[in-house]
Order: structure tokens, then sequence, then C-alpha cells
């Protein structure tokens, strides 16, 4: 929607709404039962606005009132028609949404550390372990080579559930500078490691280091970041992890003329962890969390420093006004039991199934098999294979952070799960299908970079930016840690069973299992999860879990 309007305009509006109209609407004027509102508005620049620039109408109808008719009586007047038909009427002078002007890219930036750590420490040990157990004594045990890969993955899941807790009671800013402490003693455990106990034991550490990281890290961003551009900067969390993965790829490239260099890539990440620390405390805190927690006047400074000074006003505004609608009780943070009560179990379910789906969807064993794949297509190099995967991640997940906003998260998540079961497809009768043979390898190749980029664009990214957005305030912090949970728990889960399952039935029935469960996943998003674009987190918890 566009208007044009003469400057120096001074206005009253006038919104008519039926008897029902939702909380949102009744904050403009608490006195009205009918959702009547009256605003003086007075201009001083020419109008040319989309309709969310304005913050009444943004109220009125980007959240989601519907068609609404809006009457102005004024000196002088202008009529605007909805470009969209959501609207018609006469529309008065808007004022702008206030650009941001704080520093939150510097604090998403510092954030994004605990991201990095997380990719590079998945990827550090595939290229190393061969090295790591010669040197350490152990080449020849499967077994003890499998726990330095899983146990890794064990910590994180008791990582993911302990920074729920610390991140609602210490704070998501806090819970950063401590979680620092086992990241940076488990790899210079890892680093100094003389005998297998050594080195498992700083995998553990690391493990419960990257476990909190997985969920504190987009509930930091999503809590920090602008409602304008919160899609963006929570796709960043994702294209950081690969970015991670594709260091520890480039880390490892020496290995081969220096079979001790694993040490020296396990210490260099000593370096992220210490910025993180020590970044962190330049960082604004949570103001949703600050304020949630009584600290008022803390949470403005947050909100200005993060956001702007212009900012402040509407931004505390609409933190008072989801206090206010909590019921009696609702300030304390939600227990455990609680999630699963009958006001937030639908929405719980909803995140803890989309990492499910992530999971059982194929993507740990395509990449796993994409090295046979590409060797099948005569890409006998492991590391152009691995940087081939990598590139393909990370171009998905640059593309995609660029449509967040844009396109939303549902319809991209609904498209990535759909590119994905096709060429799980395609990947399955590439294997399987005799009349295919003689281009098995060429469609092996186009299936797998198929399947990451399709990934990467939605299945990847999406569940950890929603998750903190559909989650209320009281149980944010300790749902996203359980749903992360089922995440770090599929993950292990596949990897203990994976290759016994490929054995039994074959890899082309695997994949053609991961193409059902890729297409099962589009209804469920469908049916199941909502729209975030452009809508605030107390706007969102409002429709999901209301008080009442």
């Amino acid at each position: 929607m566009q208007v044009a309007a003469a400057p120096f305009t001074s206005a009253t509006w006038t919104i008519r709404r039926p008897v029902g109209t939702d909380n949102a609407a009744r904050r403009l004027n608490p006195q009205s039962s009918v959702g009547q509102v009256k605003a003086t508005a007075r201009c001083f620049t020419p109008l040319k606005h989309s309709a969310a620039s304005s913050e009444l109408l943004g109220m009125g109808l980007e959240a989601g009132f519907g068609p609404a008719r809006i009457q102005k009586r004024a000196t002088s007047s202008v009529r605007a028609q909805a470009a969209d038909g959501e609207a018609s009427g006469d529309v008065a002078t808007r004022q702008s949404n206030p650009a941001t002007t704080g520093m939150v890219l510097p604090a998403v930036g510092i954030a994004c550390l605990g991201a990095i750590l997380f990719g590079y420490h998945l990827g550090v040990v595939n290229g190393a372990l061969e090295y790591i157990s010669k040197d350490l004594g152990f080449a020849t045990d499967a077994v003890k080579q499998g726990w330095v890969v899983s146990s890794t993955l064990a910590g994180a899941t008791v990582g993911s559930f302990t920074g729920g807790a610390l991140a609602d009671n210490l704070g998501r800013k806090r819970t950063f500078q401590i979680n620092a402490v086992p990241l940076i003693v488990g790899t210079l455990l890892s680093a100094k490691a003389t005998s297998f106990e050594a080195m498992v034991i700083g995998r553990i550490l690391v493990g419960v280091g990257i476990g909190v990281s997985s969920g504190v890290v987009p509930l930091y961003i999503s809590e920090v970041s602008p409602t304008e551009i919160r899609g963006t900067m929570g796709t960043l969390n994702q294209l950081f992890i690969c970015v991670g993965i594709l260091l520890a790829l480039i880390a490892g490239l020496p290995l081969g003329s220096n079979p001790v260099w694993w040490r020296t890539m396990f210490a260099l990440a000593t370096v992220p962890a210490v910025l993180l620390g020590l970044g962190m405390a330049y960082c604004p805190e949570s103001p949703r969390w600050l304020y949630k927690n009584g600290k008022t006047a803390e949470a403005e400074t947050a909100v200005r420093r993060l956001w702007g000074k212009a900012k402040v006003e509407s931004s505390m505004a609409d933190l008072k006004a989801s206090s206010v609608e909590t019921v009696k009780g609702d300030t304390q943070d939600a227990s455990w039991g609680e999630l699963f009560g009958k006001r937030y179990r639908k929405v719980v379910t909803v995140g803890m199934a989309l990492f499910l789906f992530q999971q059982f969807a194929g993507i740990n064993a395509v990449v796993y098999f994409s090295t046979q794949v590409f060797r099948s297509a005569g890409i006998t190099n492991d590391v152009a294979a691995s940087a081939l995967v990598g590139a393909a991640n990370v171009a998905g997940t640059t593309v995609a952070s660029g449509m967040m906003d844009k396109q939303g998260r549902k319809s991209l998540l609904m498209g990535s799960f759909a590119g994905m079961s096709l060429s799980m497809l395609v990947l399955s009768l590439a294997l399987s299908w005799s009349p295919l043979a003689p281009y098995s390898g060429t469609l092996a190749v186009l299936g797998t970079v198929s399947y990451i980029l399709s990934f990467s664009l939605g299945a990847g990214p999406v569940p950890g930016l929603l998750l903190p957005e559909i989650f209320g305030a009281r149980i944010r912090a300790k749902a996203v840690a359980l749903s992360l949970g089922v995440h770090w728990i599929c993950n292990f889960m596949i990897g203990l069973f994976f290759l016994n399952v490929v054995q039994k039935f074959g890899v082309s029935t695997v994949y053609l299992f991961f193409s059902a469960v890729c297409a099962a996943a589009i209804a469920y998003v469908g049916g199941n999860v909502v729209e975030t674009k452009g809508r605030s987190l107390e706007d969102i918890e409002r429709e999901l879990s209301p008080a009442v």
C-alpha cells in the first residue's frame, strides 16, 4: 500500500472495529469496548511509505486484524487505496517506522562466534580422526574411534538442556560467558591429549559447550533483533555453522604433510571461544529477558543500545502490553512440566517435530555418503568432494538469509522439504534402477548437491530461527532447549544405527524412506506451522500461547 499526502498535516484518525477485536487493538484505546481508536498525528515530510512503515497501521492491519474502515477528520485530507486489497478508505498522514541505528549487528556477530564453534567442532574431527587414532594408539579400535566422535554428541545433549536453565536464571549474556569455559578447557584438553581417555573428556566438554550454543545463539539473536530484520539475522546462525564446518576443512589441509597438525587444529578453536567470552562483556543483554525479570530500566537501556533511541518508546510499550496480558503468576519462568500443559503443549510439540523431521530427513546420511557418491562420479579427491558439499550449504544458506523476511519461514520450509524429497527420490533411483545405471554417478552427484541446496534454503536454517519466535517468553529458553535436545538425541541415534540399517535394507531403500519423511514434513508444516514473518515476538505469543 502506498499513499501520497501534503506535508504539515494534522489529523485525527478513527479506526472502527467490531466487538471482539483482539488485544493488540484494544491496547490502542483501552477505554473503548468496540475497538475505537483516535490518534492525532502530525507529519512534516511528504508521505510515501509501505503499509508496514506506520506503527498504527502496523498494529491494526499487519498484525492480522483484517479489513478495516479508516476515517479521517482533518483540515487537510488525502485519500489512499490499499494496493493489496486488505484495507481501503481514507488514510491520513503516517509516521515511518524508524530505522534501527543501534549495535544489533555487532551483538549478533559476537553471538555467532558460538555458531562458528558449533560447526568447527562438528567438522574438525572428521578429517583428523585417522591421525588422532594413530597418534594416541587406537588406530585399530573402531569402538574407540566411534567414541571420539559420539562423545561430542552426548555432551551436546546435556548442554542443550543445561543451556535453557542457565539462560532463564542467569540471562542470555551471562550464559554465553560461562559457556566459553567448557569450550576453551575442552579444546585445550583435546589439543594436549596423550591418551584416549583425555581426548574423550575434552570432546565431552566441547560437546556441552556447543550444546549450550546451539540453543542460546538463536535465542539471543531472535530477542535482540528488530522485527523487520529478525529473519535475516536468524539465518546467520545456520550460515556461520556452515562457515565453521568449512573452516575445519581448511584447517585440515596440512594434515597430509604434518600428521601431528591435528593438535593445532584443535588449539585454533580457542581463539573464537576467548573472543566470545570477552566480546559478550560489551554486548547488551536481551531486553525481553530483562523486562521479564523486572529490570525495566535496564531493558530500556538495552533497547536504546540495540535498536536506537527512536525505537525505545514503541518497543517498551510492546513489552509492557505483552506483560499486562499475562495471567497472574505468569511473570515466573515456566517449569519443565508446564511445557506439556494445555496452554503450551501444541506449540512445544511443533518445535520438537521440526527437529525430528529435520534429522530423519536424511541430512547426516547424505553428508556421510557424499564422498562415496562423488567417487562413483570420478571425483576421487575427498577434500574436493567435502568442499563441494560445504560450498553448496553455504551458498544455499546465504540465499535463504536474503529471502527469509521476504518469502517467509513457512513457504521456505515447505519448498525446502519438497526439494529434499525429490532429491532423495533421484538418489534412490540412481542407485537402484538399472535403466539409470549408465548415468548413476552423475545423477547421484546432482541429487546430493540439490539435496544440500534444498536443505540449506529452509530445513537447515528455519527451525533454529522459528523456535524462538513461536515460543512465548515464559517458556522460550526451556522449550528451545527441549527441542534441541530432541535434535541431539536424534542425531546420536542416527549415527549409532544408520550403518546397521543400511547393511540390512540397502542404501537405496533408506533414501526412499528419507524421501517419504520429507513428503510427510510438507504436510505437517502446512497444517501446523504459522507464518512469523514481519510479526513481533509478543504478537506471535498472543496468537499461539494465549494467557486465557
